[in-house]
Formats: C-alpha cells, structure tokens, sequence
C-alpha cells in the first residue's frame, strides 16, 4: 500500500526541504529586486521592511548576499548597494536575449558595409542599454562602445528612438521633457517620419545615427551607427543613414514585423 506524503514531506515520507528553499530565493531576490536606477542605496531598515521579517532575517540574508558578492556594504554610510557580481549576471543576461542572436548577422554585414562601429541597444525599464557592440572597422580611429552602458533617454539618439516608439506609460518621463524642450518635441516628430535619429555631441566630435527595431508592432531594440563627425555624415537621407534604416527593416521583419515599420494611427 502507497504511503501518502504528508504536508511538509517529499517522497516516501522524507522531509521536503524545497519549501525554505524556494522562500530563501524569494527573499533573496526581493532585497535584490529592490534596488533601482533611482534608489541604488538602501539601509538595512529600508531592507527590513521590504522583506517583511524581523531585523536579524534581514540581516542573515545581507551578509550572504555580500559574501557572494551580490551585495556592498559601505561602513561609512551604513548603506547597501548592489555588488560587482550583479554585473556578470546582468551581462550574461543581456547577451542570452532573442534579439542578440538575431542581430548578429545584421550587425556584422552592415560593418562589412560602411566600415563603421554598430551597436545594439534595448530598453532595461528606465533607459537604453547596450547589449552588442561590433567595432572591427578599419578605420585608424576606432570607436568602441562598451556593452552594458546605459545612454541618456533624452541626449542619445538611441533614447530619442525609444521615447518616439515607446507606449508613453512606459516613459513616464517624456510629458515633463517635451514641456522643457521644444527641440526635442521637433526631433521626435522627426524621427517619426524619418525612422531616424542622429546625434553629434560638439564635446566629443562622435556622431550617432540610431533606427528603431520591432518585434512585431513593439520596438524592442535600436541598432545605431557610430562613428566619428568627420565619417558619419549627419544627413538622414546620406547612404549610410538609409544602409541603417535597410538594416533595421529588415531585422525587424526577421522579428515578425511585416514591414520593418510600426502601425501608424
């Protein structure tokens, strides 16, 4: 006769330990989950009630954390933040997404094209971030993007892409910057029509020209051109900027958009 498992048992009556498993990751990463681009900081008090458990829990849970290096612990602000292996993780993250694998042979075909660095960019929630940079371009000055960084939502041309194709109740943020920006009010009315944004920061002599990329109607990406102003002409119509917007068309029909454009009302 089969011995039924009780509660709090696994199989053949043997004490099932997934449960305190299971709440240990949950609770490991809700302190975790509750830092942000906005609030990198938080005290062992602020922990504490985010766990909901009693403060010496919170503290049990830190110290692990920082043992694996997931967490810091400055002593002089009693404040913790996140560690240098959330890093790794997030770049292992970043590189294992669909749209990387798929924009690969875009990336490296349009380099063999203009001789000029591309670069991928998602969106992580609250900016763009760079998830795949290809710079083996043959020019004597190289421009290298490091994977991971985070751009500007409204200076960078791939932000301004994002803040022209994004559902606005995922920019929060855009009512606020429009108001204070008549410029910016004008590019994205641009971009709009042109599928395209071009950036030239005077202090850096860098040129940016971003496009957006949808999986189906929703962009999911942007794949931009960077290069130098003396190399990446600023025109939207130049050959390179349309080998771009080529590239990000096709890309995003490869994504299961039907044109490489998104719906228009």
């Amino acid at each position: 006769m089969a011995t039924k498992a009780q509660p709090g048992t696994g199989e053949q009556g043997a004490p099932d330990t997934t449960a305190p498993t299971i709440q240990t990751v949950q609770r490991a990463a809700l302190i975790l989950g509750s830092f942000t681009v906005g609030k990198p900081h938080m005290s062992l008090n602020e922990i504490t009630a985010r766990l909901g458990a009693s403060k010496a829990t919170a503290h049990r849970y830190t110290k692990a954390l920082r043992a694996a290096n997931l967490l810091r612990y400055d002593e002089r602000t009693s404040l913790y933040s996140l560690g240098p292996q959330v890093l790794t993780l997030a770049t292992a993250a970043r590189a294992g997404l669909p749209i990387v694998a798929a924009a690969e042979p875009y990336m490296e075909d349009l380099v063999r094209r203009i001789d000029e660095t591309i670069v991928l960019s998602v969106w992580d929630g609250e900016s763009p971030t760079v998830v795949r940079s290809v710079d083996n371009t043959d020019h004597m000055v190289r421009i290298s993007v490091r994977v991971g960084s985070r751009l500007d939502l409204t200076s960078s041309a791939q932000g301004r892409i994002f803040l022209t194709f994004l559902p606005p109740d995922q920019v929060p943020v855009l009512p606020r910057s429009v108001r204070k920006s008549p410029e910016l009010t004008e590019e994205l009315e641009a971009i709009r029509q042109h599928g395209l944004s071009v950036n030239s920061p005077a202090v850096n002599g860098v040129r940016t020209i971003a496009a957006p990329i949808f999986e189906g109607d929703t962009i999911s990406g942007t794949l931009a051109v960077v290069g130098t102003t003396a190399t990446v002409p600023d025109d939207v119509k130049s050959p390179m900027a349309q080998a771009l917007l080529e590239t990000a068309r096709a890309l995003s029909q490869r994504l299961g958009n039907s044109d490489g454009a998104p719906t228009t009302d």
